[in-house]
């Protein structure tokens, strides 16, 4: 017993943690909000570290690299990974609203009535090549301090990281001061996490303690139907995942870590505020550095697989309560497009960052703007379980990569 406490102490900690807050929750109801300051100062503490941490890591890790090729494979491999996996995730959507309707017609008849007609158009743009270039690049160096701009200094730090390379016996100053750094962040991290029971408890005690209030009727079974497909997603599907990566030990070792980044996405409902943690996690899968720490926060805006589930959600809610009747093929195959299209436009923050994901949604199956308060309250309500599969997809995306880059003993090398 003493063994196993020691080995999962932090994690049976976390997991005390959070049944305390939500028993708290439960009794004060509303009034648990009392305790979400000490929530924030966790969130808050997580968010101030991603940049450094994002910019530290890839630029040291880049620039101390002897194999100037493998960034490369590392990418491409990053990249074919999200693919396959988002389309797992668009295909289980797709067949969950396909044969559930998510919307009755007593229900539909109560939602449009509650729609505030508006006669103005909204400004929304649908060039996604702009898009494209707002996340990869700013036009002003501060605005790279901002965690608003994650994949930008992704590719800030790529390039630094780079450059520092190419100068040389000159660079090598720079990147020993930057390890320095790096070595320091991690450790602040560290000190952050010891702060996590609290933190965490607080946060889903504000959670439970609102959660009766929302969520409306006309929404519930959508909500519930997408709860019971996460649950069936993340166990199964990220099991599989884990298995394809390092067989029977993936699986194992997989179980044994994922725990708290898990708890850490549920109670934060933020993918950006899970980076640090979920970098650490990758590490003690036994993820190498480098891939860890590309995965991870490049995931956090291209790969979502959460989100992607709850766009399909989002849209077929539209569908049936506006066409009604049976989805055909052709319907579906646009619902896998646009779910596919409006995901890579939501942020990494928690709830209001898929503003534009869902005015995108709107816009392409040709609604009004006026029915953006119907995707808000799904978002809204789907955002804790849709947070837990994109942090975690991205951890098991983390071990697929390592399995393609490094083959199939990835597990047994050193750790970078």
């Amino acid at each position: 017993m003493k063994k196993i406490f020691k080995n999962y102490r932090s994690t049976i900690i976390l997991i005390l943690a959070i049944i305390i807050g939500g028993i708290i929750g439960l009794v004060m109801g509303n009034k648990a909000k009392v305790f979400a300051p000490f929530g924030e100062v966790f969130l808050n503490l997580l968010l101030v570290s991603i940049v450094p941490l994002i910019f530290l890591t890839i630029t040291t890790t880049i620039a101390k690299m002897n194999e100037p090729k493998r960034i490369g494979k590392i990418i491409k491999t990053i990249v074919c990974v999200f693919v396959f996996t988002s389309l797992v995730a668009v295909c289980v959507g797709v067949v969950s609203t396909r044969f559930f309707r998510l919307v009755d017609v007593q229900d539909g008849d109560w939602i449009k009535k509650s729609l505030v007609v508006d006669t103005k158009e909204e400004d929304v743009s649908l060039d996604l090549l702009s898009r494209m270039a707002e996340l990869i690049s700013v036009d002003d160096f501060s605005k790279l301090l901002s965690k608003e701009h994650i994949i930008a200094i992704v590719c800030f730090a790529c390039l630094f990281g780079f450059s520092i390379r190419k100068s040389g016996k000159k660079g090598e100053k720079a990147l020993e001061v930057l390890c320095s750094f790096n070595e320091i962040i991690l450790k602040f991290v560290d000190l952050i996490m010891l702060y996590a029971p609290v933190g965490l408890g607080c946060y889903f005690a504000v959670m439970v303690g609102e959660f009766g209030s929302s969520i409306a009727q006309s929404y519930v079974k959508s909500f519930v139907l997408y709860l019971l497909v996460a649950i069936v997603f993340y166990f199964v599907v990220y099991t599989f995942y884990a298995y394809l990566s390092a067989g029977k030990k993936g699986v194992r070792v997989f179980w044994k870590n994922v725990l708290p980044t898990t708890l850490t996405s549920l109670a934060t409902c933020s993918s950006a505020a899970c980076i640090p943690v979920n970098i650490d996690t990758a590490k003690k899968i036994g993820v190498p550095g480098d891939i860890a720490e590309a995965v991870i926060p490049m995931g956090t805006s291209f790969h979502k697989d959460g989100s992607i589930i709850g766009s399909v959600f989002k849209i077929m809610f539209l569908v049936y309560l506006f066409e009604g009747g049976t989805v055909g093929m052709d319907m579906m195959l646009k619902v896998v497009g646009i779910a596919l299209i409006s995901t890579l436009l939501v942020t990494a923050v928690p709830i209001g960052g898929g503003t534009i994901s869902e005015s995108l949604i709107i816009s392409l199956l040709g609604y009004s703007m006026s029915c953006l308060p119907i995707l808000t309250i799904i978002a809204t309500i789907i955002d804790a379980p849709a947070t837990v599969l994109n942090v975690v997809g991205d951890t098991s995306s983390s071990m697929l990569v390592s399995r393609i880059v490094d083959g199939k003993d990835w597990m047994k090398k050193e750790k970078s």
